[in-house]
């Protein structure tokens, strides 16, 4: 496989893993307690008690109930999850406020803790660690086979205290130590707010929490005072939370009365849901983006959006979740979160994906779209044609695999940019650039003091890229890659972004990378 697509397997492995781990919740109902009667209720209890009694080793009993609750609810469907009251607490604080520690997102897989995602700005990024990592020891001491409790317990912690992390990195045979000051982070559910052109906002959405709505229309109203008729909404990456905030998102562009999901199951009461007031941008251009890490409430909207061709969709299809889970609260403070229903888009079409081949089998077709060529090529991508649905406009729509774009961008190709992600794919580039700011800040400072001088005037030398290469050979005793044209530019671009993040955070951040972001050029050219 070329390497083009080293950074996106390691990426993609992960947040399956992830997802596998903890499934995207689309729906938080008010929770109710059941309790189970009758003689497998005994059953159970009967096996558990004797495991206790006559075992040949000690075990945990408690942990073993965890599991079988957990087996069952991965025999149902791929996103019915089980959750520990510290996992329950964690994933709460993640999407209603704010917490003290390093700043990752992780999963266990095969005893191994893997770091899915770091918190942009936070004190793990800044001190070099990244998605892809794997967490070996905390503090000297091994890690590996703890639980998820345990680890949150190690890494987090109160605002100004240490740890020191050990890091194996995909590629690379040496154990990297990184000291991480732990600080508050924060949890904000809109990266940006800014003005991309004169009259284009650009507003980049990470997730769908309690704030979501307030921040969105904060969001449009500063850049609709700057001159904003037209909207880029980036949801790439975004893998949904309540589904309250998707409706109220949906709400800013819909005219009252206009559907925006309908909800149906079993043994729950239908519901259609439509626009209800009148929204803060109705009129104007808009523009989604998506791509195969858009999951849950990122499709609701997407859907909504473009069943009612309220806007165009850009990008690659996105993951395909249309299951909604109501939370039950058990008697231990733990929960579960249990599939009751299907979500359809106002054309009528459910975008789950199919899972009766199982849990690791649905998982892994995500995988799959690099193997098939699907990241790279539209034609590649299966879609059930059978099921065709009409948009307002009478536009044809098809169902049962994600939101597919309006127009599709693949992933770069060819191995002109093997040099940059040789570079990036290494602990290199963020580390290089986090030390060269600290190294000269005051004069950066001097020269740039505010976002708008640095975004117009900062540029990175040839001798600042040649000091990059030098760091990489220095971090990874490996000779740096010969750099085509294109892999300069696009490590220049990233040394630029990232040294303006660690100057101003996200304003000088996205409005760099953003210039060469493919996707977004695809969507300015459709947005005329």
């Amino acid at each position: 496989m070329s390497k083009k697509y080293n950074g996106w397997i390691i990426f993609l492995y992960l947040l399956i893993a992830f997802l596998f781990g903890v499934s995207v919740a689309v729906n938080f109902l008010p929770s109710r307690k059941t309790v189970i009667m009758g003689s497998h209720n005994n059953k159970l209890n009967e096996v558990m008690n004797y495991i206790n009694q006559y075992y040949v080793d000690s075990v945990n009993i408690d942990s073993i109930y965890d599991q079988a609750i957990n087996s069952v609810l991965h025999s149902l469907d791929p996103h019915s999850a089980y959750a520990t009251p510290a996992e329950n607490k964690t994933m709460m604080e993640s999407l209603e406020g704010a917490f003290e520690g390093v700043g990752i997102q992780f999963n266990i897989m095969n005893d191994t803790v893997m770091v899915i995602a770091t918190v942009s700005g936070g004190p793990a990024e800044k001190s070099g660690v990244r998605a892809g990592d794997r967490i070996i020891t905390v503090d000297g001491k091994s890690i590996i086979g703890a639980t998820n409790d345990k680890v949150f317990k190690l890494l987090r912690g109160k605002k100004g205290t240490k740890v020191k992390v050990g890091i194996q990195r995909p590629g690379f045979k040496d154990t990297y130590t990184y000291e991480i000051t732990r600080n508050v982070i924060p949890t904000y559910s809109i990266d940006i707010a800014y003005m991309i052109n004169p009259n284009t906002g650009y507003i980049k959405m990470n997730e769908f929490g309690s704030t979501t709505v307030k921040e969105f229309q904060d969001a449009i109203a500063k850049l609709k005072r700057q001159g904003m008729t037209s909207m880029i909404l980036d949801l790439r990456g975004n893998s949904g939370g309540f589904l309250d905030a998707a409706i109220g998102v949906c709400d800013e562009f819909l005219t009252k009365g206009q559907k925006i999901v309908s909800i149906e199951g079993l043994k729950v009461r239908s519901e259609v849901i439509y626009a209800t007031r009148k929204g803060n941008f109705e009129t104007g251009k808009v523009v989604v983006l998506i791509d195969d890490f858009s999951a849950s409430a990122s499709e609701i909207v997407a859907g909504a959006i473009q069943d009612n061709d309220r806007g165009l969709i850009v990008g690659r299809r996105s993951f395909g979740k249309g299951l909604v889970q109501r939370q039950f609260d058990l008697s231990d403070k733990s929960t579960i979160r249990l599939t009751t229903a299907r979500y359809h888009t106002p054309s009528g079409r459910c975008i789950q994906r199919d899972y009766k081949n199982g849990t690791e089998a649905y998982y892994e077709e995500i995988y799959e779209r690099i193997a098939s060529g699907e990241m790279g090529n539209v034609d590649s991508i299966k879609q059930d044609k059978s099921i065709a649905y009409k948009t307002v406009g009478g536009r044809t729509v098809y169902g049962g695999g994600g939101i597919m774009p309006d127009y599709f961008v693949p992933i770069h190709q060819g191995n002109d940019l093997d040099g940059y992600y040789t570079v990036a794919n290494s602990a290199a580039l963020v580390q290089f650039a986090f030390n060269y700011t600290n190294d000269h800040k005051a004069n950066l400072m001097q020269q740039y003091p505010d976002v708008a001088t640095f975004l117009a005037k900062y540029s990175v030398s040839d001798k600042e890229l040649n000091q990059l290469l030098e760091y990489y050979y220095k971090l990874t005793k490996k000779k740096a890659p010969t750099l085509s044209a294109n892999s300069k530019k696009e490590l220049k671009v990233w040394i630029k972004a990232l040294v303006g993040r660690n100057l101003y955070g996200n304003d000088a951040f996205y409005p760099v990378i953003n210039q060469t972001d493919e996707t977004i050029l695809k969507a300015k050219q459709v947005m005329k």
